[in-house]
C-alpha cells in the first residue's frame, strides 16, 4: 500500500530512492516532483523525511524534459545565489550571472551574455554610475514601492499595510508570511538562509534568547522600554530565580533518577526474557537503585555546576552589555 495515496500497488510500482529507504508509488512521486519543481522548491526532499532526493532519481521520475530542465536551472540558481561573489545582471529579461570575486575595488561589471553587455555596479547592483556614489537601494521590506502603487492597486495597498512580504537578507528573494504572530524563524527556499522575520538578520540558534527584542512568537519586536524593563528584571531577579531553580532541581534529580531506574528495571525485567525468579528480580532492582544513588549526586553536581555559571554568564555578561548599550 502506498503511504501517500493509500492504494494497493504491485511491488514494481515502488521505485527505490538513493537518498533514503522510504517507498512511495511511481504516480505519487511524479505528482510530488511536478509540484515541487513548479514551486521552485529545489532541492526536493523526500515526501517522508528531510533527505534531499538525488538528481539522478529526479531525472528518472520526472517524465517531462521541460521540468527536468527547470529543475537543473533552479538547482544551479540556488547554488549561485548562495555565493557572495555572484552578481546578477539588472537588465530586463536577463538572468545572466557574473562571477565577481575580488571586484570590490574595481566595481564596474559587464554582463557576459551575448547581445546584452549591460554595465552595472558590484556594490549596489544597479546600472553603472561613473559620476556618483551608489544610490541607496529602495527598501524591499515595504512592498509598496516594489509590488504596486497604492493608487494603482488596492491589493498592493493591502499587502503594504499587512507587511506580509519581506526579502531574504542573503539573496533578496521575496518571502511571504502571514503576519499573525506565528513563528518568526524563517527559511529561504531559494538560498537556504535562516533569518529572523522581525529584524531580517541571519540568525543562530540563540537569536531569540538574546536581549535584542526579537521574539520567537509575535508580530513585532518588543519596544525599547519593555526590553529595558525585562533586562533589568533579569539582572535583579537572577540570583533569586537561580537559587529557586537549583533548590528544586537538586532533590528532583537526586531522588528522581533512582526511582526512574528502579521502575525501568522492574518494568523491563519480563521483556529480558529468561524468567527471572522473584529473588533475582528484586536483586536487580535493588542493585540498579543503589547504583543510581551513587551516580545521581554526580549528575546533580554537574548539572548545577555547569548550568548555574552559564546562566550567570549570560545574565551578567550578555544582558548587562546589551543594557549598557
Amino acid at each position: 500500500e502506498c503511504p501517500l495515496c493509500l492504494l494497493p500497488q504491485p511491488p514494481e510500482a515502488f521505485p527505490s530512492l538513493a537518498s533514503c529507504s522510504h517507498r512511495s508509488c511511481w504516480t505519487c512521486l511524479e505528482q510530488y516532483l511536478r509540484l515541487a519543481v513548479s514551486e521552485s522548491r529545489v532541492p526536493v526532499s523526500c515526501p517522508h523525511c528531510p533527505a534531499a532526493l538525488q538528481p539522478s532519481d529526479v531525472h528518472r521520475l520526472l517524465p517531462e524534459p521541460a521540468l527536468r530542465d527547470k529543475y537543473e536551472e533552479f538547482l544551479l540558481r540556488r547554488l549561485l545565489v548562495a555565493d557572495p561573489g555572484t552578481r546578477w545582471c539588472p537588465a530586463p529579461d536577463c538572468s545572466y550571472a557574473v562571477f565577481a570575486h575580488g571586484c570590490a575595488e574595481c566595481p564596474r561589471l559587464t554582463c557576459g551574455r551575448e547581445g546584452c553587455g549591460t554595465e552595472f555596479c558590484y556594490h549596489c547592483r544597479q546600472p553603472w554610475h561613473p559620476d556618483g556614489p551608489c544610490a541607496p537601494a529602495p527598501s524591499l521590506a515595504t512592498p509598496t514601492a516594489q509590488l504596486a502603487q497604492p493608487e494603482e492597486s488596492a491589493h498592493g495597498e493591502a499587502l503594504a499595510e499587512a507587511e506580509d512580504i519581506k526579502v531574504c537578507p542573503r539573496c533578496s528573494a521575496f518571502i511571504m508570511k502571514i503576519n499573525d504572530g506565528s513563528c518568526n524563524r524563517m527559511n529561504c527556499t531559494v538560498c537556504g538562509c535562516l533569518f529572523c522575520w522581525l529584524c531580517l538578520r541571519e540568525i543562530s540558534d540563540v537569536h531569540f534568547l538574546s536581549p535584542s527584542g526579537c521574539t520567537f512568537w509575535g508580530k513585532r519586536p518588543w519596544s525599547r522600554t519593555r526590553r529595558i524593563l525585562w533586562q533589568l528584571g533579569m539582572v535583579l531577579g537572577a540570583p533569586m530565580v537561580i537559587s529557586l531553580a537549583a533548590g528544586v532541581a537538586v532533590p528532583v534529580i537526586t531522588i528522581g533518577i533512582p526511582i526512574y531506574m528502579g521502575r525501568k528495571v522492574l518494568a523491563g525485567g519480563p521483556s529480558w526474557g529468561v524468567g527471572l525468579s522473584g529473588c533475582q528480580q528484586c536483586l536487580s532492582v535493588t542493585s540498579s537503585v543503589l547504583l543510581s544513588l551513587f551516580v545521581s549526586p554526580i549528575i546533580t553536581a554537574l548539572t548545577v555546576g555547569v548550568g548555574v555559571p552559564l546562566v550567570l554568564t549570560y545574565v551578567y555578561g550578555t544582558v548587562v552589555l546589551s543594557l549598557c548599550r
